[in-house]
């Protein structure tokens, strides 16, 4: 009996030690996909970072990257020099979409002899300058010296009648240098969050809804854009349980309306308007227009883009729908012209047609001024209409974690199964061996 009960505690340490190695394997994944992220910068784009012949350990105490060579990150990485120096390395990488090195300024811009770039390349733009420069601000803490300044880049504003957007990605970081006698200490903070309201829906009249397609591309297992054609995104939607729906500014927003409830296959949806709003309310302001009699708002410098729904669509009835892509953006205070972070929510006026021998319900729209040229409103029927809202899009500076984790989930799950599968297989054959001694013991002496 005390060689069972050995057994069986030697079954629970390996189980043990089983989940340990798995927790293990799925932080070790998990860090790797981030480190391969942040150094995955091209040869040619490198830029050197610490002395020459700096070792593997001494870079990454720089916050720096190492292959035969040390070098900085796709991020933006500050420096405190000894000498009373800051040194700021800015990637354009360190964005989504990608930065434009070309608008990033300190504190006082580009004034001055220190407060430019010292070196610039398409990938990264490099500034050194005197902690008492450009705008830096000082001030004292307890036995500390602290000096403060700021890395901010521009942003293209589009105005329109109604309220004002931006696609560009808009960039703030402040950073210290804080010396105390001989030890100086870098310490960088970030300011940009996005508060997390709840989606809501408006629904009206006519049964329309607008939903949001996911971009999953069915027939080849991609994302839109990489390989799908724009009819092919339209395979997969977000559930109620997804909003609010995250996206990167310029990233593809994949729209549909549809009838709901209706099989006459003689009736057309035309759809007005189209327009986005910071709110759930179709009549709140700020406003932008991304459709202009079912066209696309010609002031729009990315202009939403129709896709066309026939018979191809294997749609049992295609009239019944209409789609377009926006390019996700974020609105801009009139006044201060500072991105809001705030929601999207893109609204449709909608439209029942039914055709006749001189109206076909068609909606055209010429490329040089974007307005529909032909649909004789006369005959379009006046009592089914409908204006139809989203849900919520939230704006979002970084890449959905679980794309950038995809890797590693597999692998940590992999292992931690076999860890499950190993104990369950030990304790069976510990019980096994103990209902053979016993039945051994119970046998009567011959």
């Amino acid at each position: 009996m005390a060689s069972i009960r050995h057994s069986v505690q030697l079954g629970v340490w390996l189980c043990v030690l089983g989940f340990v190695l798995a927790q293990d394997q799925s932080k070790y994944f998990g860090s790797k996909d981030d480190s391969f992220h942040r150094c995955q910068v091209g040869d040619f784009a490198r830029v050197p970072c610490g002395d020459t012949g700096i070792t593997s350990a001494d870079c990454e105490a720089l916050s720096c990257c190492f292959d035969q060579q040390c070098y900085y990150a796709n991020e933006v990485t500050v420096h405190c020099l000894r000498d009373g120096q800051f040194m700021v390395v800015v990637s354009r990488a360190a964005t989504l979409p990608l930065l434009d090195l070309g608008s990033v300024n300190l504190l006082e811009g580009h004034s001055g002899g220190y407060c430019g770039p010292v070196s610039a390349s398409p990938a990264f733009v490099v500034y050194q300058f005197p902690v008492s420069a450009c705008g830096t601000t000082v001030r004292v803490e307890g036995d500390y010296v602290v000096y403060e300044n700021r890395v901010s880049s521009t942003y293209e504003v589009g105005v329109g009648p109604l309220g004002s957007i931006t696609r560009d990605s808009v960039y703030e970081l402040d950073f210290q240098c804080r010396h105390f006698g001989s030890e100086v200490v870098s310490l960088v903070a970030e300011v940009n969050t996005v508060p997390p309201p709840l989606p809501v829906a408006a629904p009206g009249p006519l049964r329309v809804e607008l939903r949001l397609a996911s971009g999953q591309c069915e027939a080849k297992g991609e994302k839109g854009g990489k390989g799908c054609a724009d009819a092919d995104v339209y395979s997969d939607y977000y559930r109620d349980a997804d909003y609010p729906v995250t996206k990167v500014l310029r990233e593809p927003v994949y729209v549909e309306v549809r009838i709901l409830e209706r099989t006459d296959p003689n009736i057309v949806l035309l759809l007005e308007d189209c327009w986005a709003t910071s709110t759930s309310s179709p009549l709140s302001l700020p406003q932008w227009s991304l459709l202009v009699d079912g066209c696309p708002y010609h002031d729009d410098r990315y202009q939403t883009t129709l896709v066309p729904v026939d018979g191809s669509s294997g749609l049992p009835f295609p009239t019944h729908y209409k789609r377009f892509i926006v390019q996700m953006f974020t609105f801009v205070d009139s006044a201060s012209l500072v991105p809001l972070k705030e929601m999207v929510y893109i609204h449709c006026s909608t439209q029942v047609c039914h055709p006749t021998a001189t109206d076909h319900c068609e909606q055209r729209c010429s490329d040089r001024k974007q307005r529909r040229s032909i649909v004789p409103v006369g005959k379009h029927s006046t009592s089914e209409k409908a204006v139809v809202s989203s849900k919520a899009v939230m704006v979002t500076n970084t890449e959905p974690s679980g794309q950038r984790l995809h890797s590693a989930v597999p692998q940590s799950l992999g292992v931690g199964l076999l860890g499950v599968a190993a104990c369950v297989m030990l304790v069976s054959i510990l019980a096994l061996a103990l209902t053979c001694i016993k039945r051994s013991q119970v046998e009567p002496k011959v």
